[in-house]
């Protein structure tokens, strides 16, 4: 049943100034109109200064964080993205959780939740003990260990892990693309030189501030000899020597295209890629008439946006696969914490492609009539796709 939307919104503003706060999201728009970023995500993180809501917000270019404290710093940041015409919040708390969604009326659809993951009990540790990082290393009291953020850095060591094999000794060179804020590259780090692997790691980013940011943050502990970071984009920053290992997680759009291709340039050994929004297939989509039978794949905008994000990302994999690549698509974090879940992880092989993966790769491009970006980019590199 539609509620009235600005009660809901009261009581997503209580929820989101709630000390049990766990996590929450906004994003969609709302019919007619465009909120000023794509995608905002609050949690609560505990740094060195004490308690703060830290706030990531994304405008599909690059992402911005930062950290307010409690009181009226927190509502005032809070009363400013409720103010956003956002189409979907979802917000976490201890206790329950609630999903908002603004109709095309302009009214509230609210489904509302006990929560689903038990508290967590004095003394138990058996959880704990099967991260790959232990939470209590001072590694997460740096990045802000909240639980929500060792389960993603979690997840994401556990695909890497399962990347690379077991028994990988000495040197490693490793550069991510569109680091960001960079807790997963730092983890990254972390996870690997405690495997024993001589690291050198590059993150990259195209803001000069988040250069400088994690520069420090490495400074402070005590890597910044092995991990250092370069302002640029994806596709021109400088990285020297070539590295064995790319990472890009939630590069927006094209950014994902820009970082595989440089990866295959490099020919790195393995590729860890967590795509991002799909906007370009998506648009191609909409610009023309689906082939025959599959209209009702692109009928409706929703069905068409999330058939946009497979054939993305299943073209992306065939691509690696013509490269020599061993290329799978695998879930990355559970759907409940990100819609975005997905990872793609490839292996260089060397292995030349048949001619079956040749003509399915360019049977799918030609019935959809799409260009896909990352063949673009490749195309000096790869003259057996275009027949």
């Amino acid at each position: 049943m539609a509620e009235p939307l600005d009660a809901a919104l009261t009581e997503v503003r209580a929820l989101l100034l709630d000390p049990a706060l766990t996590r929450a999201v906004a994003a969609g728009r709302r019919r007619g109109q465009r909120p000023s970023v794509i995608r905002a995500e609050l949690r609560p993180v505990t740094l060195k200064a004490g308690p703060r809501l830290q706030i990531s917000t994304s405008d599909g270019a690059r992402p911005y964080t930062r950290n307010v404290a409690p009181g009226s710093d927190a509502a005032a940041a809070v009363d400013a993205l409720l103010a956003e015409p956002f189409g979907n919040w979802h917000v976490e708390t201890a206790d329950a959780t609630l999903q908002l969604r603004v109709t095309k009326s302009g009214e509230a659809q609210v489904h509302r939740a006990a929560a689903t993951r038990p508290a967590a009990t004095p003394g138990g540790h058996d959880r704990e003990k099967e991260y790959l990082l232990d939470p209590g290393d001072p590694f997460f009291a740096e990045i802000g260990g909240s639980a929500a953020k060792r389960r993603q850095v979690d997840a994401f060591l556990r695909a890497l892990a399962a990347t690379l094999p077991d028994e990988l000794t000495g040197a490693l060179r490793v550069v991510d693309l569109g680091c960001g804020n960079a807790y997963l590259t730092f983890a990254a780090y972390r996870y690997l030189t405690g495997r024993g692997l001589d690291v050198e790691l590059v993150g990259v980013d195209v803001r000069e501030d988040q250069r400088q940011r994690n520069t420090e943050l490495a400074e402070r502990l005590g890597w910044a000899d092995r991990v250092r970071f370069v302002a640029g984009t994806i596709a021109d920053a400088v990285v020297e020597p070539a590295p064995d290992l790319v990472l890009a997680l939630h590069a927006c759009d094209t950014a994902t295209d820009e970082a595989l291709a440089r990866a295959v340039r490099w020919n790195a050994r393995w590729v860890l890629a967590a795509p991002c929004c799909h906007h370009d297939v998506a648009a191609q989509l909409r610009a023309r008439p689906a082939p025959a039978p599959y209209e009702l794949l692109t009928r409706q905008g929703i069905l068409r946006e999330r058939f946009a994000d497979v054939l993305t990302d299943a073209l992306r994999a065939g691509l690696l696969r013509l490269h020599g690549y061993r290329a799978e698509v695998v879930e990355f974090v559970d759907s409940q914490h990100t819609p975005r879940n997905l990872l793609i992880r490839a292996r260089q092989t060397g292995t030349a492609p048949t001619a079956e993966q040749l003509r399915d790769y360019r049977e799918l491009v030609d019935q959809w009539q799409v260009s896909p970006r990352l063949e673009t980019l490749l195309a000096t590199d790869a003259p057996v796709v275009t027949g």
